[in-house]
This record gives structure tokens, sequence and C-alpha cells, in this order.
């Protein structure tokens, strides 16, 4: 079970009241909506749960027009276009040779440079977080072509959220972004994963169940996490992971393995359904690179904290 301290909503609260330039543009959203919040309150799921589910969001154009209007879309082979057009039905979308040899080269050599100089470090086990702030080359290749597609999926505007690089399989088990960040309405985040090196059976690639982000939203409630006025629920991760296993085991969907070529894309929706596979050979590295994109016409938070998310 978490620590009381760790639950504490006011901790949180107390740190967002100086965030205001992160956080205000959930202001409007809250008031449009008719919730009594401020910037830096705390938000799950719970509050919204007496709206419509898409109350507040503008119509948008279908998604082949959506992507007809867009540059980088048309700047595309065929096979990315085609599987860019299936990304509702599928839940995702994967573009072959998407960055060229040189530009992940690039890449590679400025993630070793900030490591070696500890200006990024791991956290949770594996994972640089947020390289992006510290290196033009990663910030790049997260803005761009790459964020106006992601936009165009979205149907609004899109903010380059955070920046994650691995130089080991994630061996993450299997999740919905969602939970982690989450919006109101549902379905306002994308994901772009980047393989910075080819990817072998062997070194812990990307899994994912097509069809998974139709089924519901798996968020607190689902697992008993919803916690009080004062204090977080008190529920591990590991019971968020259990629930997802004991959901997709029902529904009998199918996983798929992502075997990428260096300089592949794979994006995929808010609740596609996706984890790590084992890193077997050790001695093998697996660079890669993900980006979270947040819809700026959605309320953008944290399930699990119930913290508003820092947009920059």
């Amino acid at each position: 079970m978490l620590s009381l301290l760790r639950r504490l909503k006011l901790s949180y609260s107390v740190y967002n009241v100086f965030q205001r330039r992160k956080l205000v543009h959930n202001q409007a959203l809250y008031q449009r909506l008719g919730l009594n919040k401020r910037y830096f309150s705390p938000i799950s799921s719970r509050d919204f749960a007496h709206l419509p589910p898409a109350a507040g969001l503008p119509p948008v154009p279908p998604l082949a027009a959506r992507l007809a209007g867009s540059a980088a879309f048309l700047a595309l082979p065929p096979e990315s276009q085609a599987s860019l057009l299936a990304f509702e039905d599928n839940g995702f979308a994967i573009l072959p040779g998407f960055f060229p040899a040189e530009a992940v080269d690039g890449i590679n050599q400025e993630l070793a440079g900030l490591v070696a100089s500890k200006q990024v470090n791991l956290r949770y086990r594996n994972k640089f977080m947020f390289a992006f702030r510290k290196s033009a080359r990663i910030r790049a290749a997260g803005e761009g072509a790459l964020r106006a597609l992601v936009a165009a999926l979205l149907g609004h505007e899109a903010t380059l959220f955070q920046s994650i690089n691995f130089l080991k399989g994630s061996e993450q088990r299997t999740h919905s972004d969602s939970i982690h960040m989450s919006t109101f309405p549902l379905g306002g985040l994308a994901a772009a994963w980047v393989a910075l090196e080819d990817i072998t059976p062997d070194n812990g690639p990307l899994h994912y169940y097509p069809g998974s982000h139709r089924l519901p939203y798996y968020l607190n409630a689902d697992y008993a996490n919803e916690g009080t006025s004062w204090l977080n629920g008190d529920k591990e991760y590991t019971q968020y992971e259990a629930t997802i296993a004991r959901k997709i085991a029902e529904t009998g969907l199918e996983k798929q393995i992502f075997l990428a070529r260096k300089g592949d894309v794979f994006i995929w929706h808010a609740n596609l359904m996706h984890g790590g596979e084992p890193h077997l050979d050790k001695a093998q590295t697996r660079k890669s690179m993900v980006f979270h994109y947040f819809s700026r016409a959605h309320i953008c938070y944290h399930e699990i904290t119930q913290r508003p998310a820092l947009l920059g």
C-alpha cells in the first residue's frame, strides 16, 4: 500500500500553486464545463462522471479530410498514408523509415552525450525522461512533421508533453497510457514510438493489441483506486496491471509484436493496450524513444495521482 504522504492531495496542490503558467490552460475549460476547480486543484475521472462524453469539444472533420489537409501526410509514401487512414479502425499506424538513418544516429549521439554529462538520468529503472528539454535533435524529432500528423489524428492542436528514451527494453506490462496521461473528454492523447536501431525478438520489442482502443478506458474506479477528497487511492500499480491482464484475457484479442527497423515510427491511440516484451539478450541494447502528445482542446491530467498535467 502507498504511504499517506505520497497519497496526500494537498502536497500536490501546494506545488501546483506555483505552476500557474503550465496549468492555467485548464481554467477556461473548467469554467466552460461548470466545474468548481482552480488551476491547481486535484482532478480525476470522477469529476467528469456527470458530463456527456464529448462535452466541451468542438466538432472536427472526418479523419480522411483532416489528413488530406496535412502537408506532413501528403509527403508520406502510400504505405504510411494507408496506415494513418486506418488509425481509427486499428488504433495504431506504422510509418516505415520515417526518420532517415543519419537523423537517428544524431539522436543517439546526442543522448549519449547527455547521459555522459549527467544532464539526463535514469528514472523508473530504465527510462530517460524529458530529454527533449535538453536536446535540440530530440525536440526537433518530436515536433515538425510528427507532431503535425498526431494533430491531424487527434483533430486538435497537439502539444509535445513528454519524451522517454530507452537503451534497454521497457519490459513494461500491458497497459493503456490513459491511466497515466488522461484527458477529458477521453482520447485527447496520442503517442509515437521511434526505433533508434533495429529491433529483434531478443531485445524487448514493443507489443500491442490491435483493436484494443475500442475497449472501455479502465481508470481508477475500475480497480478501486479512487481515494477520497483528501487522499489518492492506496493501490499499487501492479494491481492496475493485473486488472488489465484480466480484461485482455477476457476479450481474446491477439497480441502483435513490432519488430521495427531503425527509423520506423509506431503511432498509437490513447487507449491502445501495449507494453514491452522481455529483454532476453542483455548484451543487446534496444535504443528507442517515445513521444506523448496532448490535445490542447482537452483537459489534461494524470488519473492515478489526480494531478493536472503541466503543459509547457
